[in-house]
């Protein structure tokens, strides 16, 4: 079950991601981002912010035009995330 939902539908790349960003600053290692984003561009933009991050993707998927994210945070400093 995520720790906070961040509701990113309708915004444009590079909203979702930075927006991704923002939220994880206020988790702790280990807690669980879900995020939904409408932008196709979201599932690559996502993957690599995980990627440069050290952020770990649980799940992703897409269903009527909504993509979906969890996110688990990794142990990175807040200013990093």
């Amino acid at each position: 079950m995520p720790d906070a939902h961040l509701d990113a539908t309708g915004l444009r790349c590079p909203l979702p991601v930075l927006k991704a960003q923002r939220a994880m600053r206020e988790l702790a290692a280990g807690e669980v981002l879900s995020v939904a984003a409408t932008d196709p561009g979201a599932v690559a933009d996502m993957a690599a912010f995980c990627a440069a991050k050290g952020h770990e993707m649980l799940s992703s998927g897409e269903a009527d035009g909504v993509f979906s994210f969890e996110i688990r945070k990794g142990d990175t400093p807040d200013d990093a995330a």
